[in-house]
């Protein structure tokens, strides 16, 4: 009675034959009872229509299966009893022979050959055994799993179990037992030839396993034995009996192997999840097909007449009410074999239940939200972002890569993160659900990457953790996503932040790593290192270069205050544009001028392709660049619109139209020929910001060099000395052979009798256990080649001398630097530097990312400027030359003050106050930058860049740079002309010495290596002296713009105006603020510093080069590079009496050298100018009277300058 059923009955040749033989006994139409048979008669019945005696036949069906089974089971056993005791007769035998062979040696021969026999039977076996281990072998191979037919074999058959099962489920609505004819029924044929294939795979499997008998008792074996012979005994009786096809349903508990096969399971958990529901599943299907079989049947001894009527699906709900022990009561079991079979599955379901559902429950639970898979969109391309995924830096890019300002953004963003997102992380992605899109995952699985599409994504972009502890650790993260990533797919575009400079060179390793093709590693230490040097050279320009790459939505302040003219700066953002060939063969001054005054554009680079193709970017060129066909121009503006207007701009169209917005596409064919030369691109600008496309594989960001011989100015190249090592080897910038720390250190005594001005004083918090920041970036930009010897700023680091030991390696090579042990909270320390005579004062920190309390991560910075705003100073010197300094334009005169138009010297108020030192601060928390100036009403929730003393320049946050990711994924020359600015002539070529070296290498001064030098320079341009002096006092910025072009080749780009200069009334504040691109009719005051980007000056140092960089044997120029306030060198071989340690230390000469040495200025030419390029050098007699001057009641600020390259 407990036969098993499948739906589908298999044929069995060996099965048919016995059922057939015990059914030859049986005569189904026979009126006449055997009286053997008299217990399975019972009167008529609706459930047996086929029989009107009313005969069952479930017994045939249920006899074949048990003899099928017990016969082949007695058979194999018989079969092994046979082969043991054969086995052990034989080694008996063989035993006694050799007893007999050792005990009679004169049967040796007989023995001999008697022993051929047992070889040759020997041999006859091991052919027989060859013949049916290939059977076996063959066998084997087609159910293995392992090849492609196995697979094929494996999954059809369980298909058609689940076919089977499905005729079952079909067959269920019928009585257990009826007389269908085989020739008309649809099921039952089906039903067979399923089984047929059954049999035969069988029949494979029996013939494949080593173990017969372990076979015969697998479960798939039972199944086959209980389901396979009634269907041939259904086809001979013509009848059917439903019977245990429900055995089927035990097929299911293999699933999860089928869909391991076939590839779709990979994970432990969604095999683990699979197995615990296919053994749920196929057990309550199992035990439901029993209770509906006797229960629909009845008990054999109570004549059946015991039986209710229940379907299958009735049964289903019985026992999952049963497993869960909540038993309704409104279905159960009448019969007994119902009742006992209940009673053993309550306890085995119950625990089943209890254990599996639960842990079914918790592997739902704990499977990934966010686990699917990124469906690509057709026509729009998409970006996958990983690394560092937060609210904060999430926010942030979303903020700057869906900016309005650049126009329609057709990229779709996916984030890939390993941990799922906050509340409020899942909040922000899903009011950006049309464009963004979060998958939890790993980019170092490569699964994860197949989910989110890495091989058709456009760009993968890495984020860093600016606020880890362990910085390197965080770089050694983010370079093994990008291996990860470019082993999955080497031609994906990477762009990825990195913090540490010294990391950078790791990413060179990876052979698929290629810059030409797009990849970029955004650097935050060199960049920002970069921007708080540009604010020692040039205060406010850190804000203004921060402003112009981040997209800043326009403010509109009615009220006139300071606020009004930031914001308006605020809104421009940096574009790219092919320039129309209307343009072509104008020089850059030219066009510059043309697309300010017409375009209302600001023209600041270009890309400029040589005769071999390598493309370059120029800041600014001088005259002899000519504009070619299909340049690329870099502007500022304040929407991605106007832009358009440089492309569209024709001289035939466009040369009558005063209002720019009127300049839009015209039909000339001057216009369709550019067109059809760059079919690409016919809106450049937009595929550069909204496409990620590159303007070219081989763009490089090395500068163009001149040949030096055609440079103006350059000819006393030819005369310099070939044999002295003043830069280094690429000839980007100053060096000098490198120095022990010993040298350099000063002590307080030593320091306050030094005469230092115009330095930079950088307030270093660290210790031996600190994170490096990387001073070598904040040096580098201040030791740039493009300044002459004598207008580099003497840096003083003032802090741990444990701590810049460490820093040293990097710093040793260049001049002009010193070191102060001890601390910048120390009021001593800092008059010992004279920090109130200073061009810049940079507070920095090691120690800000140790700190878990987010808003006491700045807690020394902001405690040392504030410790130095509160400091006073005595007015001992009146008359300030350094920092209130205009600079020469080249071609002016410097023979004498009588005959320049700036003067060099300006008389001003000493600085008396802490609050007037140049003080920039390095800040992690951007909301700690309230704390920085009491005196301004900042509210505590004011981003960061409409904050005062962000405007004013003089805090900084790395945060500004997140910005940089979605600029450079649009534009990857953005990135190029950024580091230009900031590094002062970082190449790729130098980033591979240093990864080779870590220190910069000298190199001779070469025609070619000085040539490098010719690049342009950022300064500020006062106005209330010198040729512009006229137009300061209500002038117009665009007629300063086009006569500083057109004079001068000065390209201005910006105000650094007063805060209070818009009052009426005269105020003491001297805090300025940044404006950018200020329109042509911007009214200027006299206070106003111009930021301006002219062209280097050949002649500046042409004096003093040979004297500053030579033994400094020569003292003909005295004249010309004496300064009030000079830092002697520290290699003098004229003064031999001099002990060695006193010349180590010539660098800082004390006051009392001062009074007895009068060549004290002449060797020192390189610090004649310690804060700006100073118009007419000091002489000597005016150095000496210095002290005699008072200061006046001036209050116009000084001008400022930093050179940087082009």
């Amino acid at each position: 009675m407990l036969a098993e059923a499948d739906g589908t009955v298999p044929h069995g040749s060996e099965s048919s034959m016995r059922t057939s033989s015990i059914n030859n006994n049986i005569n189904p139409d026979s009126s006449i009872l055997i009286s053997k048979m008299d217990k399975v008669v019972i009167p008529f019945s609706p459930q047996v229509p086929c029989a009107e005696d009313g005969q069952r036949m479930w017994w045939a069906f249920l006899a074949s299966s048990m003899v099928t089974f017990f016969g082949g089971l007695f058979i194999i056993l018989l079969w092994r009893t046979l082969k043991y005791l054969w086995t052990v007769c034989c080694h008996c035998n063989i035993k006694n022979k050799e007893a007999q062979k050792v005990n009679n040696p004169a049967n040796n021969q007989a023995a001999d050959r008697t022993a051929k026999g047992p070889d040759e039977k020997e041999e006859a076996a091991a052919s027989e055994v060859g013949w049916m281990t290939s059977v076996k072998d063959w066998a084997g191979v087609m159910i293995s799993a392992q090849t492609l037919t196995g697979r094929v074999l494996v999954v059809l058959v369980f298909a058609l179990s689940i076919g089977a099962l499905g005729i079952y489920f079909i067959d269920s609505s019928d009585p257990i037992e009826s007389c269908p004819n085989f020739y008309n029924d649809f099921t039952l044929q089906i039903d067979m030839a399923f089984n047929v294939f059954f049999l035969l795979y069988f029949g494979l499997r029996f013939i494949a396993a080593s173990d017969k008998l372990w076979f015969w008792l697998e479960v798939n074996s039972v199944v086959d034995f209980f389901t396979v012979p009634p269907v041939f005994v259904s086809v001979y009786l013509n009848r059917s009996w439903l019977g245990l096809r429900f055995l089927r349903a035990l097929r299911l508990i293999q699933f999860s192997e089928i869909l391991q096969f076939l590839n779709i399971l990979k994970t432990s958990n969604s095999i683990k999840l699979v197995n615990l529901c296919s053994i749920f599943i196929s057990t309550w299907l199992t035990a439901a097909g029993f209770i509906h079989l006797v229960e629909n049947s009845g008990d054999p001894w109570e004549d059946f007449k015991n039986s209710q009527t229940l379907s299958y699906w009735e049964c289903v709900y019985l026992l999952m009410v049963t497993m869960s022990t909540v038993g309704y009561g409104d279905v159960y079991a009448k019969t007994t074999l119902g009742r006992l079979f209940m009673v053993f599955f309550i306890l085995g379901g119950l625990a089943m239940f209890a254990s599996y559902v639960p842990e079914i429950i918790e592997l739902i639970g704990n499977r990934k939200k966010y686990g699917g898979t990124y469906s690509a969109v057709n026509g729009r391309k998409h970006i996958v972002v990983c690394g560092h995924i937060t609210l904060e830096s999430v926010s942030n890019f979303l903020k700057d890569f869906l900016h309005k300002d650049r126009d329609d953004v057709n990229v779709e963003i996916v984030f890939l993160h390993n941990i799922s997102p906050n509340l409020e992380l899942e909040a922000l992605f899903k009011r950006h659900f049309t464009q963004v899109e979060f998958y939890q995952g790993s980019v170092l699985n490569p699964h994860d990457l197949a989910r989110v599409k890495i091989e058709s994504a456009d760009a993968c972009l890495i984020l860093a953790n600016k606020y880890c502890a362990d910085p390197d650790a965080e770089d050694a993260s983010n370079i093994m996503r990008v291996i990860s990533i470019k082993n999955y797919h080497p031609k994906i575009r990477i762009i990825t932040q990195m913090l540490q400079y010294h990391n950078k060179a790791h990413l060179l390793n990876i052979p698929s790593w290629n810059w030409k093709e797009g990849d970029d590693a955004i650097c935050l230490a060199e960049l920002k290192a970069g921007f708080i040097a540009q604010s020692c050279l040039a205060q406010g320009l850190s804000t203004m270069l921060a402003n112009l790459f981040s997209m800043r939505s326009f403010i509109e302040i009615e009220e006139d205050t300071w606020q009004k003219y930031y914001l308006e700066g605020v809104a421009n953002e940096m574009y790219t544009e092919y320039l129309s060939s209307a343009f072509v063969g104008l020089s850059f001054p030219t066009v510059c001028e043309l697309c300010y005054v017409k375009l209302k554009l600001l023209l600041i680079a270009i890309e400029f392709k040589s005769e071999q193709r390598e493309s370059s970017i120029l800041i600014n060129p001088g005259n002899h660049v000519k504009l070619q066909d299909g340049t690329l121009g870099f502007f500022i503006a304040s929407d991605a619109k106007e832009v358009k207007r440089a492309f569209f701009y024709c001289k035939a169209c466009h040369d009558d139209i005063t209002d720019p917005k009127r300049i839009k596409k015209c039909g000339c064919k001057r216009l369709f020929a550019v067109e059809d030369e760059h079919p690409s691109t016919l809106s450049p600008k937009k595929k550069q910001r909204n496409g990620g496309m590159r303007n070219s594989p081989n763009c490089s960001p090395k500068m163009m060099r001149h040949d030096p011989l055609l440079i103006p100015g350059n000819e006393q190249i030819e005369n310099m000395d070939m044999n002295v090592k003043r830069y280094d080897s690429t000839g980007m910038f100053h060096w000098c052979p490198s120095k022990d720390i010993e040298k350099v250190i000063l002590t307080r005594s030593e320091a306050s009798m030094t005469v230092l001005s115009g330095h930079v004083v950088v307030c270093i918090f660290g210790d031996v256990t600190s994170a490096l920041v990387g001073l070598r970036n904040l040096v580098m930009p201040l030791r740039a080649s493009n300044f002459h010897f004598h207008e580099l700023k003497p840096i003083v680091f003032v802090g741990s001398l444990d701590y810049l030991r460490r820093e040293w390696e990097t710093l040793h090579n260049f001049p002009k630097v010193s070191i102060l042990p001890g601390t910048p909270l120390s009021r001593a320390d800092l008059r010992a530097v004279n920090i109130n005579l200073c061009d810049m004062c940079v507070i920095l920190s090691a120690n800000q990312n140790n700190i878990e309390d987010a808003s006491l991560q700045d807690k020394e910075c902001i405690l040392a400027s504030l410790n130095i705003k509160s400091m006073q100073f005595d007015d001992s010197i009146g008359v300030l030359q350094a920092n209130s300094q205009g600079f020469t334009p080249p071609g002016m005169d410097r023979s004498s003050p009588d005959s320049s138009p700036v003067h060099g010297f300006v008389r001003q108020a000493s600085v008396t106050t802490g609050s007037n030192i140049p003080i920039i601060t390095e800040l992690v928390n951007d909301s700690n930058v309230q704390f920085l100036d009491q005196d301004d009403d900042d509210d505590p929730d004011t981003e960061l860049y409409l904050t005062q003393p962000f405007a004013c320049g003089t805090a900084f946050a790395v945060s500004v740079l997140d910005s940089l990711m979605s600029a450079t994924y649009f534009n990857d020359n953005i990135l190029t002309l950024i580091r230009t600015l900031v590094t002062g002539g970082a190449t790729p070529e130098l980033e591979g010495l240093l990864a080779e070296e870590n220190a910069l290498r000298g190199g001779y001064s070469t025609p070619q290596t000085l040539a490098n030098r010719d690049r342009c320079r950022v300064a500020q341009l006062a106005l209330y002296d010198g040729p512009f002096a006229d137009l300061g006092d209500g002038g117009c910025y665009g007629d300063l713009f086009c006569k500083a072009l057109k004079t001068y080749n000065m390209l201005c780009f910006g105000i650094y105006r007063l805060r209070d200069a818009h009052l009426s009334t005269p105020s003491q504040c001297t805090k300025r603020y940044v404006i950018t691109n200020p329109p042509y009719e911007f009214e200027l005051v006299p206070t106003d510093l111009i930021f301006c980007l002219m062209q280097f000056d050949h002649n500046a140092g042409q004096s003093r080069t040979s004297l500053s960089h030579s033994s400094h044997s020569s003292h003909s120029s005295s004249k010309k590079s004496s300064s009030v306030h000079s830092v002697p060198p520290s290699n003098r071989q004229n003064r031999s009496s001099k002990t060695r340690e006193a010349r180590d230390k010539q660098k800082y000469v004390h006051f009392h050298v001062l009074s007895l040495e009068k060549k004290w200025f002449t060797d020192e030419p390189e610090n004649a100018y310690p804060r700006n390029i100073q118009i007419k050098p000091m002489s000597t007699h005016m150095a000496n009277q210095v002290n005699q001057y008072k200061s006046t009641s001036s209050l116009i600020p000084p001008i400022r300058e930093v050179e940087d390259e082009c």
